[in-house]
């Protein structure tokens, strides 16, 4: 049976994966020590720490890839062990719906509209 897809199509995901873990490996410590070294007791606190324009745009950017990087790992995991084609499909949907709500919901957070 001939593949719908051409050969090689898994070498751009593995990089992809490999590309956000090392985004996320750079960003997350940087993001810790600087939410650890803050230490927000109140509310007033959490809205200084959140001022700074950089950070608004990193923390976005960064759950941003953290949200690519969990897609291409469940892609992975329910291509290799969900058979049933529309459990995989129902599976793929709920999964964006999560990842991409999640990802508008700290934009609407960090930039104060919710």
């Amino acid at each position: 049976m001939k593949s719908a897809t051409g050969s090689h199509t898994g070498t751009g995901t593995w990089l992809l994966q490999r590309a956000t873990a090392v985004a996320l490996a750079l960003a997350l410590p940087g993001l810790a020590i600087y939410f650890m070294t803050a230490l927000p007791i109140d509310f007033n606190d959490w809205q200084a720490l959140f001022a700074p324009l950089w950070l608004r745009v990193l923390m976005l950017l960064t759950v941003a890839v953290l949200a690519l990087h969990a897609w291409v790992g469940m892609r992975d995991i329910f291509m290799d062990y969900v058979r049933p084609t529309g459990l995989r499909l129902a599976l793929y949907l709920v999964v964006i719906v999560i990842l991409a709500g999640s990802v508008v919901w700290l934009a609407a957070i960090v930039w104060g509209t919710a």
